[in-house]
């Protein structure tokens, strides 16, 4: 990644403490430029699309369960 890559991206570094190398500050970037990439690569969201039929058409109920008999959850007295 060069320098003009990363001025037209708006990426800056801050360095809050100590004199960071030119070396140093290329290794920093190689480390997350690299990881911003495996990271956009795993974050691909899946392209398929519901029709507004599949979005508001209810669940199918479950079938009745008619072991369990009528009344008082399914006890019988």
């Amino acid at each position: 990644m060069t320098g003009d890559t990363a001025a037209d991206d708006g990426i800056t570094i801050d360095v809050l403490r100590g004199a960071p190398t030119d070396v140093e500050l290329a290794a920093l970037m190689a480390v997350v430029s690299e990881a911003y990439v495996e990271e956009a690569s795993d974050a691909v969201a899946d392209d398929s699309r519901r029709s507004a039929w599949e979005l508001s058409q209810r669940a199918l109920r479950e079938p009745l369960r008619r072991d369990l008999g009528w009344g008082r959850g399914g006890m019988r007295g």
